[in-house]
């Protein structure tokens, strides 16, 4: 009987889930975004380190307007309007320099929502 091997996984500060479902871009926008974060999190230098930010594609989050929608945790900070250069924004402001970008935030974990 083969034993089964458990997983291995490299530590992260953060971890970004990016909604790929077809109900946030219809056009596949939210894959294109996700395709480029390798290179992103490098030229950024969040793809190792102590400030490594994990990326992972999901289907659905069930908020499906505005997209494409990321999630940073565990911030608890939720995006919409994600566009390349609010991408850029983001990995730049939040991920690196710490600070929320305010102006994207559609929810707060805790039931704190952004207005506008």
């Amino acid at each position: 009987m083969n034993k089964t091997e458990k997983p291995k996984m490299m530590d992260y500060a953060r971890h970004m889930l990016v909604c790929v479902g077809p109900r946030c871009t219809e056009e596949g926008e939210a894959q294109e975004l996700f395709e480029t974060l390798g290179e992103k999190f490098k030229a950024a230098g969040i793809d190792k380190g102590e400030l490594r930010v994990k990326r992972t594609r999901t289907h659905c989050f069930a908020t499906c307007k505005s997209g494409p929608i990321i999630s940073i945790q565990p911030d608890g900070i939720w995006y919409y309007n994600v566009t390349e250069a609010n991408l850029d924004r983001i990995i730049n402001e939040h991920l690196v320099g710490g600070q929320p970008v305010e102006d994207l935030i559609y929810h707060r974990q805790g039931g704190t929502c952004a207005t506008n």
